[in-house]
This record gives structure tokens, C-alpha cells and sequence, in this order.
């Protein structure tokens, strides 16, 4: 993985606070958590940020491969994702966690390691298991109900909700883009990213 800079020829982010950010996507599987940071991704492009995506499945793959479902390796995974993203925002990078991190105690332990070197903003998107249920395409819930899958999050496994997170979208309640447009509206607040693209 390759850590990203803000490039010189994007001057109009100069504002932007240095140390860079990491937006951190938590909640169920099926959430929806890979679909809103897929839409925040290219708008925060679009205005001149380098963006990372350290997506939970795909860093399992790369970075975590071989660890299992138990809180050990779950809490083993969050910290290696956590670790990564405060490398690329001490660059000065824009990294995008998507991760469904359920243990409030290694959320805040990433919370506390990358606020040391930029910026931590938590979204918590939050989904009944009932919702994430209807839309498992790949019958994982079922399963899990089942008993057929152990270990498997906000069914036998715990999903601790996040105590303070800067923002929590109820994907029941908005569609994907606007759940997008209103994490971009909450960087804009918080003055990490531009409000306007520059001509």
C-alpha cells in the first residue's frame, strides 16, 4: 500500500488542517458502510483530496489474512486497519474505513492513535438486523440465525454502538446519497474538506 500526499498541483486544499484525516465507517454488515464511502469517496476527489480506501473485506484479504472471527483476531484486524490509516494521515492522506468494528474499546483505540497525527471522524451507520437481514444477498444472516455461522456480528456476536461518534445516519430512513451528501455536509463543518470545488 502506497502513502498518499496532497499533491502540489491541488494548492486550493492548502487549508485543509495538516495531518490529513481518516473517516471511519462503522455499523452491521449491510449497513451499508461500502456503499456511502464508495459515493464520499470520488465527491472528496472531485475537490481535490487524495483519497485511500482501507475497505474491511479487502484489507481481511491483504493485511489480515488467516485471522478468524474471534474478538482476539477481530480486535487484531481493527488494529492493523487502524494502524494503516494513521500512517497515510500523518502523510497528510484522506483515508476511508469501512470496517464493521464492533468493540467500542478498538474504535477508540484508532480514534486515540490516529487524532495523534490528524483528524478521527467516526460515522456510525446504523442498521436494524432485521433491515441488514433483507438485504444479505449472500444469505449470511440466514445462516447466522440458523446457528449455522458462530461469531457472526449483531447476531451471536456483539455490536458494541459507538458512544460519540460525529455522525450517525440511519440508512432506513436515507438512500444512499443522501446519506453521502451528509457526510460530506458534516466535513465541510468541521473544516476538513473545501465547500466548493475551485474553477
Amino acid at each position: 500500500m502506497t502513502d498518499h500526499i496532497y499533491a502540489a498541483e491541488h494548492p486550493e486544499t492548502t487549508h485543509v488542517r495538516p495531518g490529513g484525516f481518516t473517516l471511519w465507517f462503522t455499523g452491521l454488515s449491510g449497513s451499508g458502510k461500502t456503499t456511502i464511502a464508495h459515493l464520499v469517496g470520488p465527491e472528496l476527489d472531485r475537490r481535490g483530496l487524495v483519497v485511500e480506501y482501507l475497505d474491511g473485506d479487502t484489507v481481511r484479504t491483504h493485511l489480515s489474512k488467516g485471522l478468524g472471527f474471534s474478538k482476539e483476531d477481530r480486535d487484531t484486524h481493527i488494529k492493523r486497519v487502524g494502524w494503516v490509516a494513521s500512517r497515510l494521515t500523518r502523510q497528510g492522506g484522506t483515508v476511508i474505513a469501512a470496517t464493521i468494528s464492533p468493540y467500542e474499546a478498538t474504535r477508540q483505540e484508532a480514534r486515540a492513535n490516529i487524532d495523534e497525527v490528524g483528524t478521527f471522524v467516526e460515522i456510525y451507520v446504523k442498521t436494524s438486523v432485521e433491515e441488514c437481514a433483507k438485504r444479505d444477498v449472500k444469505g449470511l444472516y440466514e445462516k447466522a440465525f440458523k446457528g449455522e455461522i458462530t461469531e457472526f456480528t449483531g447476531v451471536s456476536d456483539p455490536y458494541e454502538e459507538p458512544s460519540s461518534p460525529e455522525l450517525v445516519i440511519d440508512t432506513e430512513e436515507h438512500e444512499p446519497e443522501e446519506s453521502a451528501a451528509l457526510v460530506v455536509a458534516k466535513l465541510e463543518e468541521l473544516g476538513l474538506v473545501p465547500a466548493e470545488v475551485a474553477a
